[in-house]
């Protein structure tokens, strides 16, 4: 069963949607009554509300549950962790890979609520730069490490399908702090391990 599947949706908020959606179509010039599109606002509105589920969700929260004690002082290091987002300007997609390490300063988390901390920020109406920092903050404030690294590749698709419609450019974006920051050998070892060549 595939993480769609599993949401319960609201009701009021599908059916509220699903009209606003019916009302887009009729606008772009289409029939919302013919057989191909009868069940289009439904699913439309189920769509958007996943894609932008990380709204119900707190990225903080998710490092708690699996947080433990562990006098470990070394980089911990997720990378290539898929991500998808809607960019907010045209409400596009917008999917790439995030990298995120972390130096332990008392505590560790379990390494798949990493990815899900990437998920929780993704899964909304966003901006890429944001998107990095809001996956540092989380971290850094709940985990207090020793230093975050955040690096994030993406296309965009207001880029590839519409504007300038550049298919191959991938935006990159990062953000530090602690260790990462101010030590230039950690800087280098995180980008190394990521395969990034960074100035």
């Amino acid at each position: 069963m595939s993480d769609f599947d599993k949401i319960t949706f609201d009701e009021t908020r599908t059916r509220e949607l699903a009209r606003h959606y019916r009302e887009i179509l009729r606008l772009l010039g289409e029939d919302s009554e013919r057989d191909g599109l009868l069940k289009t606002p439904e699913r439309v509105a189920k769509s958007m509300q996943f894609l932008t589920k990380g709204y119900q969700e707190d990225g903080r929260a998710i490092l708690r549950s699996a947080m433990f004690k562990e006098d470990y002082r070394h980089m911990v290091l997720v990378k290539d962790i898929e991500l998808y987002s809607m960019c907010e300007h045209h409400m596009l997609p917008f999917y790439g890979k995030a990298h995120v390490a972390y130096i332990p300063n008392g505590y560790i988390t379990g390494l798949s609520k990493i990815a899900r901390v990437v998920e929780t920020y993704a899964r909304r109406l966003q901006v890429q730069e944001r998107l990095t920092v809001q996956i540092r903050d989380c971290i850094q404030e709940t985990l207090n490490p020793l230093g975050v690294a955040v690096v994030i590749e993406a296309a965009h698709m207001c880029m590839q399908i519409r504007g300038v419609q550049k298919q191959n450019s991938i935006t990159t974006t990062s953000a530090f702090t602690g260790g990462f920051l101010t030590d230039s050998r950690t800087r280098s070892e995180f980008l190394t391990l990521i395969g990034a060549k960074l100035q």
